[in-house]
């Protein structure tokens, strides 16, 4: 019982936050003139979540169902493994949607992600929790250079749970 009141005495100071790590796998198409035709490999790997509790739960506030994120991502043709950060917002209630936002540099080169995974209802969870559709633009001129439809794979389901940590 003392653990448990020390984790909550933990969360009301805003001390208590959590972790979680994902990855999206898929393929992404250049727009003309930005890179070779047809489709491309295209994978992220995040980590998100609140860094305080209690703001993130609060519908009233600006931090509600709000996380950074940070990680890394591969664009064929366009970066390896490169550092990327940026928002995962949770819009379950409002839009029906999760919304991934991050930047990150390819070669000299600054870009912008957006990732939509939509029609978030309860019966179609599998499906709209596991496409993220999404576009790469670059900073500056804010020109489309990419589109994608990326995946959660079911089959680390086990690897992203387990990947859960408070902190």
């Amino acid at each position: 019982m003392g653990r448990f009141r020390n984790l909550l005495d933990m969360v009301k100071e805003g001390r208590v936050g959590f972790q979680i790590d994902e990855e999206m796998v898929g393929e992404h198409e250049f727009e003309p003139g930005f890179g070779p035709p047809g489709r491309h490999p295209m994978v992220f790997h995040v980590t998100w979540g609140p860094r305080r509790i209690l703001p993130w739960l609060s519908p009233f506030g600006d931090d509600f169902l709000k996380q950074p994120l940070a990680g890394t991502v591969t664009i064929s043709g366009l970066c390896e493994q490169a550092p990327c950060e940026g928002t995962l917002l949770l819009r379950y209630f409002s839009h029906k949607k999760i919304r991934y936002t991050f930047d990150f540099r390819g070669g000299e080169t600054d870009y912008h992600y957006v990732g939509e995974k939509v029609h978030i209802m309860p019966w179609n969870l599998p499906v709209s929790h596991t496409t993220c559709f999404g576009t790469v633009v670059e900073t500056e001129s804010r020109r489309l250079v990419s589109r994608s439809v990326l995946h959660f794979r079911l089959s680390t389901m086990p690897a992203f749970l387990g990947s859960f940590r408070l902190g």
